[in-house]
């Protein structure tokens, strides 16, 4: 028996899924702690996809691609993308959450991420690859800082991914495409809007860099995710934003603007969970020097000596995590990317 589309939302929303694959003909899909799972056996048919898109604005005759949004019958909220799929009629919906996270469930640096919040301004990079929980852990700074500091908060995002309630802060959440028509307008824009803080989504463009930059030189702090794997991928893809003409200003204000970095992998644990693994680097005094001379290698030695707290490898991580249990000896070498390496530290040399 064919389930409906408020049966496969309402499903979504039990077991927690971040996005649900619906098309004609097919059996729905949805993603649940990063693994893509098949709801059922029955496909979904025409009638099911053309009401799904009347309902959220689309014309199934003129319209090829769609982005908008719906509320579900148990009130949670997806951003929706209508598109088809060799002629068929297809939507992939993501949950809009509103469960809030906190960073001490996450198993992120609380102690550090909190220290890096409470700054007047500055700028804080979350970064990692696509499915490595940079949208949860941002999320759990800025609940954090709803629960502990009185902010008004401008969010420029590509989706909006969580709903934030004011509490001791106030958000003005802005969605590219919907509130603002792209990342570096909307900065522009927010910097009129008394903010204290401002949540940028993701930096992918030198003007979104740029204008960021800006907006830390001016009083506020700036909180961003980028697509890059480590820290010193970070720095690196960061400056190579900036035109050639311009690297040497590049490197400049980030050295003076940038407060911290932290890059963040999901590992499966024995349990069958994702464990969080993490790197990161606190910004201050030779590391300032090193970010200005683009001198990465500086920058990887200092932090792989472990005898900062504020600085950690992810091969540290992975070493501790496999020492308390967490991984088990394949895990971790795969993590790792190097068996040798990896012995090596797990015997506690560097």
């Amino acid at each position: 028996m064919a389930h409906s589309i408020d049966d496969i939302l309402q499903a979504a929303e039990d077991h927690q899924a971040s996005d649900v694959f619906l098309q004609e003909g097919e059996v729905p899909r949805m993603k649940i702690n990063e693994q893509l799972m098949v709801f059922g056996d029955a496909t979904i048919t025409l009638s099911a996809m053309a009401g799904l898109w009347q309902a959220c604005g689309g014309n199934t005759l003129k319209d090829l691609d769609v982005d908008t949004g719906m509320v579900a019958r148990s009130g949670t909220r997806f951003r929706v993308n209508l598109h088809k799929v060799l002629g068929r009629l297809a939507a992939t919906l993501r949950r809009v959450r509103t469960d809030m996270p906190t960073l001490s469930k996450l198993g992120a640096p609380e102690w550090l991420l909190t220290r890096w919040a409470m700054q007047e301004h500055g700028m804080v990079l979350v970064t990692g690859s696509t499915g490595q929980g940079k949208s949860t852990t941002l999320a759990g700074i800025l609940h954090w800082m709803n629960q502990n500091v009185a902010r008004h908060i401008v969010t420029i995002e590509d989706p909006v991914e969580y709903i934030f309630s004011n509490n001791r802060c106030m958000f003005t959440q802005r969605e590219v495409g919907r509130d603002t028509p792209s990342f570096p307008r909307g900065l522009r824009a927010a910097m009129r809007q008394a903010p204290d803080v401002i949540f940028v989504g993701e930096i992918r463009d030198y003007d979104t860099a740029f204008t960021a930059l800006q907006a830390c030189e001016t009083g506020h702090l700036v909180i961003a995710s980028m697509h890059s794997a480590t820290v010193a991928d970070t720095m690196e893809r960061f400056v190579n934003l900036f035109p050639a003409e311009q690297v040497g200003i590049g490197l400049h204000l980030l050295s003076h603007q940038l407060v911290g970095v932290l890059c963040q992998k999901l590992v499966p644990s024995h349990e069958g969970q994702l464990t969080l693994l993490v790197e990161h680097l606190q910004n201050g005094g030779a590391v300032r020097d090193w970010i200005a001379r683009r001198a990465t290698s500086e920058i990887a030695d200092y932090m792989s000596r472990a005898n900062d707290p504020n600085c950690r490898t992810f091969l540290q991580s992975i070493a501790a995590a496999y020492e308390q249990g967490v991984l088990d000896e394949t895990t971790a070498i795969a993590a790792v990317g190097n068996e040798a390496e990896f012995r090596r530290a797990a015997r506690g040399i560097s």
